[in-house]
This record gives structure tokens, sequence and C-alpha cells, in this order.
């Protein structure tokens, strides 16, 4: 499978004296896109492996990994059940109206007992409640994730730098063991407060080549700001490149303020990773009343 890389080419690359790269695995395919591609691949041959026909997995009512999970059971014969965070409201956003167009069996919970999603106890009562199933972590991410993200980097990839958004850790945590110890791996989270995925990261890279910039998390996971919006859509006008909103979107503007500040030095090649998420884009859009690409 060949992934594409494009150049991006502003005046700012060529007054620093860096060179800007974006691998678009947003690409890859269209509805599975990014990173929930490669963090589903092993996760359904498994699942085959185990004899399994439902899989059952975690997400928000915007989540990418519930509208990916959706079709990628479809396609590969499976039932597939949505435990979502929160309410119901009707009609269904975008999103959930997708997952369930494509066969995801969708149950509301409350975010107090959201929490205890990795709870066994918790756990057991789904299993009661819906029988067997393949357990797919919210997000997608687990260590098959992980094998699966390690292949977003091919061997074409030798930039000094590799920029990633990060939502739940499993897309950078392949990516840091696919680098190289040359290469620096910086992550750009889309919350704040990622003590327990840095946490989790240790668990899944023995690597120490990466590091997280904190300060472009905006105003939260799933809050956008009109300087957030103008961006995504200068940045698509300009490189016709649309972004999304919560992840790739502030990991560009914080790569580019970056290096508008100097951090990186001259001379630089800098690859980021476009990881999709691109369907989130419309009910975020129908929600806040913006303009985003899709």
């Amino acid at each position: 499978m060949k992934i594409e890389t494009e150049e991006i080419s502003i005046p700012l690359l060529i007054e620093k004296e860096v060179r800007l790269f974006i691998k678009r695995i947003d690409k890859i395919h269209p509805f599975v896109s990014g990173n929930k591609w490669f963090k589903l691949k092993y996760n359904l041959i498994e699942a085959q492996m185990q004899d399994l026909d439902t899989l059952l997995t975690f997400g928000g009512a915007f989540s990418n990994h519930i509208s990916a999970t959706a079709y990628a059971a479809k396609e590969k014969g499976f039932k597939s059940i949505g435990i979502i965070r929160g309410e119901e409201h009707l009609p269904l956003n975008p999103t959930l109206h997708f997952a369930k167009q494509n066969g995801m069996e969708l149950h509301y919970l409350s975010r107090s007992d959201y929490r205890k999603k990795t709870n066994p106890e918790f756990l057991e009562l789904l299993k009661a409640q819906f029988g067997c199933f393949y357990l797919i972590p919210e997000g997608g991410t687990n260590k098959l994730a992980t094998q699966g993200t390690a292949e977003i980097l091919e061997a074409n990839d030798t930039q000094d730098y590799i920029c990633c958004a990060v939502g739940t850790g499993g897309t950078i945590a392949g990516i840091i063991n696919a680098s190289t110890a040359k290469q620096t791996v910086i992550g750009f989270p889309a919350i704040k407060g990622i003590d327990c995925i840095e946490k989790d990261i240790k668990n899944w890279t023995s690597s120490t080549n990466y590091k997280f910039i904190n300060t472009y998390t905006g105003k939260g996971y799933a809050k956008v700001s009109e300087k957030l919006v103008e961006f995504i859509s200068e940045f698509n006008t300009v490189n016709d490149i649309p972004l999304d909103a919560i992840y790739t979107g502030k990991m560009m503007m914080g790569v580019l303020d970056l290096i508008s500040k100097n951090f990186f030095p001259k001379g630089s090649n800098i690859l980021t990773i476009h990881t999709g998420g691109l369907q989130g884009n419309k009910g975020m859009a129908e929600r806040l009343g913006v303009k985003l690409p899709s």
C-alpha cells in the first residue's frame, strides 16, 4: 500500500530554512481513514482468529473511532456495538447516524458509568447483557493497535522530526517504535493533562526519542476556537489539504507556530502525520455553526 506524502510550500518555511511534509494517511480509505485503519487492522484479524462475530467498543458522540469501527465491522462481516458517552440526542449527529447506518448498535451511558469502561466487573456486566464480543478499547488503542500504527512510517520517511497529534496514544506509540534513534517524534496532545497517556505509552515502547508539547490543546478536546477554524480554512485554501478540528488542525497550527519561533534548527526536515478524522468536521460544524472542510 503506497501512502502519499506531500511537501508544504509557504513563505515561512523558506524564511526559516526548513522543509515540511505531510503524510496523507487520511487518504488510504474513504471511511476507515488515517490512523483508525492501522489501529483496527490487527484487532480485526485477532477477532477473526478468536472466532468472535461481534465487536464492542466505546466512544464519544463525534468519535472517529466509532465511525471507523462501524464501517470496518460491516466490511469484514462483524456485528458491532458502540457504547456512547452521554445521553442520546435526536436527530443523531452525522457521526452516530453514519455508525447506525452501517449496522452499529448504539447504547448510551452516563458520564459517571462511562468512566467504568476499563473496570473488569463492568465489562462482565456488558458480556451478560450483549453476549460474547471482541473488545476494542476507546480510541482503538491497545498493543495490537500499536503493531498496526508502527506501519505508518515507511523506509523513505527519513525526516529529522516526526510530528503527530495525540489522543489515546496508540498512534504515536507505534510511530515511536518505527522511528530511528536519529529521529525525534513530537506529540501534540488534543487534550490537557495527559499523564495517564504518557504512562501507557511507556508500556508500549522502550524508546526515548520522543517528547510532548502541551501548549496547543486549545479550549479542550471537542472545543473549537475561532482562531483554529480560521487557521484550518486558510491552510486548506493555500495547500488544498483539509485538516480536522480536534487533532490535525491543532497539530499543524502548533508545528507552524514552533517553526516561526525557531524551535526547529535551520536545515531541518519535518514530517507531519495527517491522522484523518475529517468525518468529525461535519458534526462539529453543525454543532458550533462554523465552516470546516470535510
